[in-house]
């Protein structure tokens, strides 16, 4: 075999590693033999080269079963579910008997008829055939010419740059993806197993009394100027499971985008996600804990690792990180008791994080500005837009004062509910009704009397608040006023039975 055919083989081989995206998956050690995978495109055919001199038709066919069956090896490690194989053969002679019909038809592998190989010939000096067979296969442009001859430096020249070729992109992907080794995940790690012990010997983690008093995020108390709970939830869980799988998460991700953007970046990048992600739950709900958002966050900065990096992105975790984010958000809005508001917010602050650090030794200055202006502009906006949303901030109040009753603090909740009362206007029934439960455990009757009308007056159909008028009317002796609150009561919910007992003992009444 002369060095022409040694040319064509490694010229072929640096065509489709640096023009065409492929990547080595096997080289023999005779190093005439090459397979090469293009991972980031799951569609594409893998491809086999073999430098050899083809004497029979017979030895062809048996190299071709040979090729299908290592192919269907491979095709079980990567997991396709088809695959298929260019064969390419660069020889001398072709074949001294027939052969052609060999080449005709691609052959299929007959377990499971799932590995096709697809087989052509570069041999005799004919090679244009074979370069347009293959570029309509590839649906891209493979040509290249060639001389009558080479000299043997020229062929090992072009060896050493293929070889080369293939080893910089594999080099250049390591210096990508492993910028770093995780340091923080692990401090996050260790920071939320310790706060859950905490929580387990001082109350109880899944206590909402305990979590409040530890940092949990409570619009109320955020409106009396806690601030700091826009960060600490990130680090409390509310029992074992949410730990657990928050833990889980926090390895496998935060690992990752460790590695990928640094450890101080990483910093950032988690620490933003979990305030974004907090700030998206002050907006649509009132408690939240747990590391979901900063998680989340590391889903969003490696969707931002994809953006920049879409083929190494697809090579390396593309497809399965997007199905694997897909079910999680599937569960956010679809299992309750998850906050679907909180992911989304860390999702989104976890990519403008990573937009605003960018990747290590890789500044975009003007990018990053970009991003970090926008970043401020969506986190002000949204601060401003929940500190004024009215509805949010009674909705809160009511939960924190209940959370209050709760705990039996009686004048806590009850300077709350009037600071409301003095500082709010167009107040709903709930509150004045939580309001007027208050006084009544105060001893307040009278102001009690007051607030159940007024919340009377903006339900018309308010049977509890009906029953507590009627017990205060009790109280104070006035029974007629007392029946006919309690009637009204039990006209709008005849099945209650305490209405239906208050109005029987007041119509035995002398």
């Amino acid at each position: 075999m002369s060095n022409k055919e040694g040319y064509v083989f490694w010229r072929l081989a640096y065509s489709f590693i640096s023009d065409h995206g492929y990547r080595i998956i096997q080289l023999f050690e005779n190093q005439k033999e090459l397979w090469l995978e293009k991972v980031e495109n799951k569609q594409a055919p893998i491809i086999r080269m073999l430098l050899h001199d083809l004497d029979w038709s017979n030895a062809m066919q048996r190299d071709i079963e040979f090729t299908a069956s290592n192919g269907e090896k491979i095709r079980g490690q990567i997991g396709r579910n088809q695959l298929n194989v260019i064969n390419i053969y660069i020889s001398h002679l072709p074949p001294f008997d027939e052969y052609e019909y060999r080449l005709a038809a691609p052959f299929v592998h007959p377990e499971g008829n799932k590995t096709s190989v697809s087989t052509y010939l570069f041999a005799n000096g004919e090679h244009d055939t074979g370069f347009q067979q293959i570029s309509s296969r590839l649906g891209a442009e493979v040509h290249f010419p060639i001389n009558d001859d080479y000299a043997e430096q020229e062929v090992d020249s072009l060896k050493k740059a293929a070889l080369e070729h293939a080893v910089k992109k594999v080099n250049t992907d390591r210096a990508i993806l492993l910028n770093s080794r995780p340091i923080f995940t692990y401090v996050f790690i260790a920071i939320q197993l310790v706060v859950f012990l905490w929580l387990e010997f001082h109350g109880g983690s899944t206590n909402s009394s305990t979590l409040i008093k530890y940092g949990a995020m409570v619009n109320q108390l955020i409106y009396m100027g806690e601030w700091w709970r826009f960060i600490t939830p990130v680090f409390l869980h509310s029992g074992f499971l949410h730990l657990a799988m928050n833990t889980l998460f926090l390895y496998f991700l935060g690992t990752t985008v460790e590695k990928i953007f640094g450890n101080f970046r990483f910093l950032f990048i988690y620490l933003f996600a979990g305030v974004t992600g907090c700030i998206a739950s002050f907006i649509f709900s009132s408690l939240s804990v747990g590391a979901s958002g900063a998680i989340y966050g590391c889903f969003g900065a490696l969707l931002y690792f994809g953006a920049v990096y879409p083929k190494l992105f697809s090579r390396t975790m593309g497809m399965n990180l997007i199905v694997v984010l897909g079910i999680n958000l599937v569960f956010s809005f679809s299992v309750r008791g998850i906050d679907g508001a909180a992911h989304l917010g860390g999702l989104a602050g976890g990519f403008l994080a990573a937009g605003i650090v960018h990747f290590p030794k890789k500044s975009k200055f003007w990018l990053q500005i970009l991003f970090l202006i926008g970043s401020a502009a969506i986190v002000c906006g949204s601060l401003f837009y929940g500190f004024n949303n009215t509805a949010q901030k009674e909705n809160s109040m009511i939960m924190m004062a209940q959370e209050y009753i709760t705990q039996n603090k009686y004048d806590q909740a009850y300077s709350m509910l009037k600071d409301s009362e003095k500082n709010s206007t167009n107040l709903s029934e709930k509150t004045y009704f939580l309001l007027s439960f208050v006084e009544i455990k105060k001893g307040l009757l009278s102001d009690a009397k007051t607030h159940l009308q007024k919340a009377i007056r903006l339900d018309p159909n308010f049977d509890e608040a009906y029953y507590n008028l009627a017990l205060i009317n009790y109280e104070l002796k006035d029974f007629k006023q007392a029946k006919v609150n309690a009637e009204k009561a039990a006209e709008l919910k005849p099945k209650q039975k305490a209405y239906t007992d208050l109005v029987r003992e007041i119509n035995q009444l002398p």
